[in-house]
């Protein structure tokens, strides 16, 4: 238990309140990401595919992260700004429509108050200054890139590149891992899960994976070096497994039903950015 000490030493306290705060207001965007992103994706292929056809393109109207205001789907009631305080909202209209009363998805809050926590324990951990803001930035692409993929099996190029870019620029200056490290890590995650698609696709005839889990742990490698890979795999692969098997078992999900990965690998990769090193050693540890 002595390797994990570090995570219950008290940190910056104040920072990480405000860090919570601001985590709930970037939950209630990040809500927004999920949403909206794989919507703009399916618009631009429906327009490319209309322009290159010479039809009229079917949508016209502007559709972003900004645009349109937020509304309920099912009567189109415009959400105002006292009805998209993060989590109290949800609690004082007991979970639906202020006009029609359709449930509003629990996710809503969820993703808010995990966004909250997860900010608050990094900068309690890693402190508010460049290293702790940018290790917010890391996991608030990962959460919004689990939301997506979990919805649609998806892991958005808009996402995935920004965070593996970001990566290696900050390890310019080493300031998680040397730069070599994350070169390397960033082109060691895409080729080794690349490789792992290929050869289960020669044998079965099938794909196991899809494109943006080979980007996701390139990121993640760009960020936290080589070193880190095989646990980020080891831990995602464990947590997929386990879930997957389990939703079977229930009878959530079938056999022929496909299971993200990219939330497990986003799971990995904060864990591993917080305790990898820990963890690496207790590994090492129980293996001799």
């Amino acid at each position: 238990m002595q390797d994990f000490a570090f995570l219950v030493t008290p940190g910056n306290a104040p920072g990480a309140a405000i860090a919570g705060i601001f985590g709930l207001l970037i939950g209630s965007f990040l809500n927004v990401v999920i949403h909206r992103i794989p919507k703009m994706m399916q618009r631009e292929s429906d327009n490319y595919v209309a322009s290159e056809s010479g039809l009229p393109l079917p949508h016209t109207d502007r559709y972003n992260l900004m645009l349109p205001r937020s509304a309920c789907p099912t009567c189109k009631h415009a959400i105002s700004g006292i009805e998209n305080i993060p989590v109290i909202s949800y609690l004082a209209l007991g979970g639906k429509c202020k006009q029609c009363r359709t449930p509003i998805s629990a996710r809503y809050p969820v993703v808010e108050l995990f966004t909250a926590l997860v900010s608050a324990a990094l900068v309690w951990h890693f402190g508010a200054g460049i290293t702790g803001l940018a290790t917010l930035v890391f996991a608030w692409l990962l959460i919004a890139m689990s939301g997506i993929d979990a919805d649609t099996q998806l892991l958005p190029d808009d996402l995935t590149y920004p965070l593996l870019w970001i990566g290696l620029l900050l390890n310019i200056n080493a300031t998680f891992v040397p730069l070599g490290d994350a070169v390397i890590g960033a082109a060691a995650g895409y080729l080794c899960l690349w490789s792992v698609y290929w050869v289960f696709k020669l044998l079965t005839g099938k794909e196991g994976m899809g494109y943006g889990d080979f980007k996701l742990l390139a990121a993640l490698g760009a960020w936290l070096g080589w070193q880190m890979l095989p646990m980020i795999i080891l831990l995602s692969s464990l947590v997929g497994a386990l879930v997957g098997v389990s939703l079977i078992v229930f009878g959530k999900r079938g056999r022929e039903n496909p299971i993200p990965f990219g939330p497990y690998l986003a799971a990995a990769g904060l864990l591993a950015l917080v305790a990898g090193d820990a963890l690496t050693r207790m590994y090492l540890k129980w293996l001799t």
